[in-house]
């Protein structure tokens, strides 16, 4: 399959922005132009305003949520979420997007757009960072590479949030085991790991999809 570069993706269809106050922004953008759509950097309601979807990468979550209060993007953007604007979330990013958080700060506020409960660094600290292969619902061709990096998982979930994966039950997870990384509510995706980083764009796709679909029908 050949994809297309970043200077190849067409002039036409919807633009997906991401937020770029922090994580992996290029990572992101060079894996929506690999799959076909086009992307811009939001830092701005009024970027965020000219963008059909969003991601919100990893970083720190509690930093980015000091940063959308400062850069005024925390009520735009819980208003396009509201509006059914569809949004992909990576580690730190599905935390923000989560309907509240476990272990984070006191002023760390949320953007309650996956009706999920999330245990933020719930793997351990930096040097806990792994990799495991990872049976995602809905995306051929095996299974996926994960990378975890300071990562969260989800502790409950809502009764329209899809459950796509999970860590695999193996006496070497210990009390990972079984536990959520990835979901899906409607137009908002969320995983725990880094998908940006491992070159497999089918998490990415799976995304971009949904963005186009959401041009023709609701998202349910």
């Amino acid at each position: 399959m050949v994809r297309p570069t970043l200077d190849a993706v067409p002039e036409n269809g919807p633009v997906v922005g991401v937020l770029a106050l922090q994580g992996d922004v290029r990572e992101h953008q060079r894996a929506i132009a690999e799959c076909g759509l086009r992307s811009t950097l939001v830092r701005r309601p009024v970027e965020l305003a000219g963008v059909d979807a969003l991601i919100l990468p990893g970083g720190e979550s509690t930093t980015m949520s000091r940063l959308l209060v400062v850069f005024d993007l925390m009520e735009p953007l819980r208003t396009r979420l509201a509006e059914g604007m569809p949004a992909y979330g990576a580690c730190a990013g599905m935390i923000l997007l989560s309907r509240e958080i476990l272990d984070g700060t006191p002023d760390q506020r949320s953007l309650a757009a996956l009706d999920v409960v999330v245990r933020r660094n719930a793997f351990g600290r930096q040097v806990d960072s792994f990799e495991a292969d990872l049976e995602f619902s809905g995306l051929p061709g095996g299974s996926v590479r994960a990378v975890f990096i300071r990562a969260p998982w989800v502790e409950q979930v809502g009764s329209r949030v899809e459950v796509l994966a999970r860590v695999p039950d193996a006496p070497t997870a210990g009390s990972a085991a079984g536990r959520i990384v990835a979901i899906r509510q409607g137009c908002v995706l969320g995983t725990a790991f880094h998908p940006e980083l491992t070159g497999d764009r089918r998490v990415h796709q799976l995304f971009c999809e949904m963005v186009r679909q959401s041009r023709v029908r609701a998202c349910r």
